[in-house]
């Protein structure tokens, strides 16, 4: 999608701090972080949200949640982390491309913050 941010950054048009890159995801540091460790994982397909996901694209959300499983290893995930996926206007989704906020390495309170 030629207007989407997140379809910018893997075409490398808009520069990130690449995290992690397959044939199917791209995982890059947020540049506003709310934890110490605030990562972005982004299907190479755009999908807008989490409402768009369907059998044909459900694996790469499968894939996303391996990777998240795989990349928390390490000492800034040892207490715990915490996965985000806004979906929607109202529930704070500002960039319209299905994505999931991996943030650790302080604690969290509920629902918010």
């Amino acid at each position: 999608m030629s207007d989407c941010l997140f379809c910018k950054i893997i075409a490398g048009e808009i520069p990130s701090k690449k995290v992690y890159e397959d044939d199917m995801i791209y995982v890059f540091e947020d540049i506003a972080p709310a934890a110490p460790v605030h990562y972005l994982f982004i299907p190479k397909e755009h999908i807008a949200s989490a409402a768009e996901v369907t059998p044909d694209n459900s694996a790469v959300v499968a894939h996303i949640f391996e990777k998240i499983a795989e990349l928390a290893k390490g000492p800034q995930f040892e207490n715990g982390y915490r996965i985000v996926s806004n979906c929607g206007d109202a529930a704070g989704q500002s960039v319209k491309h299905l994505h999931f906020h991996l943030l650790a390495g302080r604690e969290f309170t509920w629902p918010a913050g």
